[in-house]
């Protein structure tokens, strides 16, 4: 038999298969790994990555690059250029943005936020405005020596502190806490909280495509039940991790979170303020 080509030059176990195309990853562009058979929704990417989320809630990254299908198609996927950048009117807290000025020295008043993951959404949405009136936002790993806490800072004229509190309800050991604490300062001293189990449940459940935030059982790590009946992994506390990430990566603006939570931080920011001309 003769060939119109030699079969056996180079490349000839590719000549049959499909070449793949380039696409610019795309938010909610759906996209199969065939290797695993994972196939999920595109929600966000950034370091070389793209983040995929399936139907049951499951998320995953994965390298750009080839070796992925779109409507069963090879596809080759490439990061998006990146966008011409704009001035924004309002920051992520809604304040309307000012004029530039130089970078305002840090006020001796703080904040003071119990949680991780609480100051990382504060920061995220409030760390405009923030640094533009100068108060400064200290991780709180919990509560048990805020007596102490208050008694080192010395509130006073000129340095107000204010304090967010994690699962602030009537009756519980938080409440009992603050009644206790920081008496004599309560002129320059604030303390007030949100009444979640967990700071997760300030960001609107449709940002993460459920209707509500599962009800976990008393005595179980919220976290974990909530990563469990959303069919996340949770057997770390690097999924934990992992998870808390995605659902700050859905938080645009203070319109993503619960109504409450934005009352109490902004009456924090105008209290430690109080003693300070704003610019």
């Amino acid at each position: 038999m003769r060939y119109d080509r030699d079969p056996l030059a180079p490349g000839w176990q590719q000549a049959s298969r499909p070449k793949s195309t380039e696409v610019t990853i795309e938010k909610g562009m759906v996209i199969e790994d065939p290797t695993t058979g994972f196939v999920g929704a595109v929600t966000s990417w950034e370091h070389g990555a793209f983040v995929l989320e399936d139907r049951r809630g499951k998320i995953r990254s994965f390298p750009f690059g080839t070796g992925f299908w779109i409507d069963g198609k090879p596809v080759s996927i490439t990061p998006a250029a990146k966008a011409a950048r704009h001035t924004p009117t309002h920051t992520r807290s809604g304040s309307r943005v000012g004029p530039s000025s130089k970078a305002r020295v840090a006020l001796p008043s703080r904040i003071y936020v119990e949680g991780r993951h609480d100051a990382e959404l504060i920061e995220k949405v409030w760390g405009d405005d923030l640094r533009h009136v100068g108060v400064v936002v200290e991780f709180l790993g919990g509560i048990d020596d805020l007596d102490r806490i208050i008694s080192d800072f010395e509130p006073g004229p000129g340095r107000r502190l204010g304090v967010l509190v994690d699962h602030l309800v009537p009756g519980s050991k938080e409440s009992r806490i603050i009644a206790e604490a920081g008496r004599g300062y309560t002129e320059y001293l604030m303390v007030t909280g949100h009444e979640y189990i967990d700071i997760w449940q300030a960001v609107d459940p449709g940002r993460i495509g459920i209707k509500a935030w599962p009800d976990i059982p008393r005595g179980q790590d919220w976290k974990t039940g909530t990563c469990r009946a959303l069919g996340w992994p949770h057997g770390s506390q690097r999924d934990i991790a992992r998870a808390w990430q995605h659902i700050l990566s859905r938080v645009e603006s203070w319109s993503d979170l619960d109504r409450r939570l934005c009352t109490e931080v902004e009456k924090l920011i105008d209290f430690v303020t109080a003693d300070h001309p704003m610019p």
